[in-house]
This record gives structure tokens, sequence and C-alpha cells, in this order.
């Protein structure tokens, strides 16, 4: 199923997503209440087809940063004021991160909302680049740009596990690949998106 096409990719993404586009909580022991005030976001999720399958495109984000320091993540972050779509606020983001015109981007559909812990509203839209491509990578906030196959990501290679992150969360954590690790919010959109593909 890896090698499915992109069209199929985009029928199933819209067949999984919820009819009332609600959130889904990326972490089980998440407190979020009616009154807890949750940012908007939103996150590229890129696939290309690169040695006769897809891959998955990430990015580690550097040491130097506040948030999120050294973790592996897709592109993606907080909405504008003046966007009104999220597909808006992962396409810019991805430009300004790594340097994706938002003209190369095929969009095929988005995932489920995630609330993370942060209390973010994340949601995740999922688009095609092509491969190669020269990216121009924001140095300050991406260390380094790299793919995963899906064939890898839907092998038994993840697990649940308690992490320390503002005290304990029970996360989904993947086998370290090519020396990156892939956990918490960015390994529960991966695992949903090859759910909702149906190769997870």
């Amino acid at each position: 199923m890896t090698n499915i096409s992109a069209e199929l990719i985009a029928q199933k993404i819209k067949l999984a997503l919820p009819s009332t586009n609600a959130s889904s909580d990326g972490y089980a022991d998440v407190d979020v209440t009616t009154e807890t005030k949750l940012r908007c976001a939103a996150v590229l999720v890129p696939l290309v087809w690169q040695d006769a399958q897809w891959h998955l495109l990430f990015t580690r984000r550097t040491d130097k940063l506040e948030s999120h320091a050294g973790q592996v993540a897709f592109p993606g972050g907080a909405c504008d004021d003046d966007e009104v779509t999220p597909e808006q606020t992962a396409l810019r983001e991805a430009q300004e991160e790594i340097g994706i015109r938002p003209e190369d981007v095929k969009i095929l559909g988005r995932l489920a909302n995630m609330i993370t812990i942060s209390y973010f509203r994340v949601t995740p839209v999922v688009g095609v680049i092509p491969w190669p491509y020269v990216f121009r990578v924001e140095n300050a906030e991406v260390a380094r740009v790299f793919t995963i196959p899906l064939g890898w990501l839907s092998q038994p290679n993840h697990r649940w596990q308690f992490r320390s992150v503002d005290g304990k969360r029970n996360v989904i954590v993947y086998h370290p690949f090519d020396g990156e690790l892939l956990w918490g919010a960015t390994a529960r959109m991966t695992v949903d998106f090859l759910k909702a593909i149906d190769v997870s």
C-alpha cells in the first residue's frame, strides 16, 4: 500500500476525516476544559516520491530554540492573524522554515485536528512536493531536513512510553532512524496519517 497514488491517498484522507472536523486529543492526559483557550496552528505533512516509494519529510529543530529544541517535527507553527485556513499557515511556515514554495505543493487534504500539551489545536495538512527538491533552510530554526519511508514507518517500529515533558506523558516513540528520533505529537500525526491511508 505504500506505493498508492496521490489521488487515492487524497480520497482516503477525506474519508478518514471526522464529519464534524472534531479535534482528536493527541495526549490522553491533556486537561482541556470548555474554558481552555486553544491557540491555532498548522503543519505541513510533506509526502515525496523517492526510490520508488512514498516518504514523509521531516525537519529537526536546532538546539538553540526556546521550545521543542532538537526535536523532529513537520514544518509548521502558529497561525497568523490574517490567515483563515490551515493550508495558508502550513504553506507559509514550510516556506519560511525550509524554502518550499507554496506553488510546488499539491495539497491532498487535512488530518483530524490535534490538541497538544502546549494547548495548540494543530491541523496537519498533507501535501506532495516534487523530488528531489532544493531546500532553503532557515538555519536558526532548522538543523536538518530528512525523509523516512512509509514502509518503515508502518512497521512495528514504535511504541507508547512515558517521557518527561512538563511532567510525565504517555507518548508515541519510534525507534531511531538514520540517527533521528521521532516521538510526541509529530509521531502521533504520523501514525494518524498511516491509519488514514490504511498502512498502519
